[in-house]
C-alpha cells in the first residue's frame, strides 16, 4: 500500500519555484531518508504537476503541509489518494 500525492501547479511554474526550491528539495529530502517518501517528480510536459509516492497517508498530508511550495501558493490544489500496490518494494501482493 502507499499514498499517492497530486499537486497541480500555479502558471509560470518554473519561474515561481525558483526561490523555494532548495527549501522544498531539503525537505523532499529528509521526508526520502527518513522512509516516509519512496519517489516523487513532476510532470514532464506539460509542467503543471507533480505526484510524490508515500508509505503513509499521514506522511503524504504532513509533507504537503510543511511544503514551501504549497504554503506559497506555487501549488493551486493537492490532494492524496491511497494506491493498492501490488507489485515492488512495499506492496502487498494479493492472495490469489
Amino acid at each position: 500500500m502507499h499514498y499517492l500525492l497530486f499537486y497541480d501547479y500555479v502558471e509560470d511554474f518554473v519561474a515561481k519555484r525558483a526561490p523555494l526550491r532548495a527549501a522544498h528539495f531539503e525537505l523532499a529530502r529528509k521526508s526520502f531518508d527518513r522512509g516516509e517518501m519512496v519517489l516523487a517528480g513532476a510532470y514532464a510536459e506539460p509542467d503543471h504537476g507533480a505526484i510524490l509516492v508515500f508509505r503513509s497517508e499521514a506522511g503524504a498530508k504532513d509533507f504537503a503541509k510543511s511544503d514551501p511550495y504549497v504554503k506559497n501558493g506555487v501549488v493551486t490544489k493537492w490532494e492524496v489518494k491511497k494506491w493498492m500496490t501490488v507489485i515492488g518494494d512495499g506492496a502487498e501482493m494479493p492472495k490469489l
